[in-house]
């Protein structure tokens, strides 16, 4: 059963879920500091992480499960939020430029069903973040956080499920390092417990976030994994950087 609504309020409601919700904002702002003129879209809980895009990008929309359900969101205009089944979005095909699966993947009855369910309403060469509880850090065995609940992953097993369901793997990093516990002390310095945990114990955060790139073309006859991506011609990459790990965008 996933961790519904109710629950996902309460949480991100209290201090600890607002430290939590800010030291992941800030990583996907640095991954992609604005979205203009692209579609957008949130799978699962992400509206608190979709909010900076809201005035820039074409289309922004969150996509709940409906055995979460949903809250209201934005609080005030029109609504930009919908509930939907895993494995059956409600969207055409190759629409979104952008995608943020969070509070998703974890509680999926069947994770590569989902996966390329994304596939299809992902733009060609669109960029997808995941962001899933991290199976050796603390906030997996938290039972009282949306982190503790449905199936954690190690880097490896998420690098795999995405390269298996036609995503190409750019750039990794792991976040919220403090305990998740909702003491003042704790809850007030996530910035200090961030950059202290990239240092001290860089393989211990509590999340674990991915960012892929759709792929177009493989090689048929041959294995998904070890296959050669074969891509449509596009200009000429530039370098840009995901918290210290350098990749390559042709966006």
């Amino acid at each position: 059963m996933r961790f519904d609504i109710d629950r996902l309020q309460a949480f991100y409601g209290a201090s600890l879920g607002r430290m939590a919700l800010e030291m992941l904002d800030k990583r996907v702002g640095a991954l992609w500091p604005n979205a203009n003129g692209l579609d957008v879209l949130g799978i699962g809980h992400a509206d608190g992480l979709l909010e900076r895009y809201r005035d820039s990008a074409r289309r922004v929309i969150s996509a709940a499960p409906e055995e979460q359900g949903a809250e209201g969101w934005p609080s005030e205009g029109k609504g930009l939020t919908t509930l939907v089944e895993d494995e059956r979005l409600p969207f055409p095909d190759a629409l979104f430029d952008r995608i943020i699966v969070c509070h998703a993947l974890e509680e999926s009855e069947s994770p590569r069903r989902m996966l390329r369910e994304i596939w299809r309403v992902a733009a060609p060469e669109a960029r997808i973040l995941i962001i899933v509880a991290h199976r050796r850090g603390l906030w997996a065995r938290a039972e009282s956080t949306p982190f503790g609940h449905g199936r954690p992953y190690t880097r490896t097993q998420l690098n795999r499920l995405l390269e298996e369901s036609m995503f190409l793997p750019q750039a990794s990093a792991r976040a919220l390092f403090a305990p998740p516990i909702g003491w003042g002390i704790i809850t007030s310095a996530g910035d200090a417990w961030e950059k202290i945990g990239q240092v001290a114990w860089s393989g211990f955060g509590g999340v674990l976030m991915i960012e892929a790139q759709k792929r177009l073309y493989i090689e048929p006859g041959r294995p998904a994994k070890g296959r050669r991506v074969v891509k449509v011609p596009a200009k000429v990459p530039e370098k840009k950087t995901f918290r210290g790990r350098t990749e390559k965008s042709s966006k």
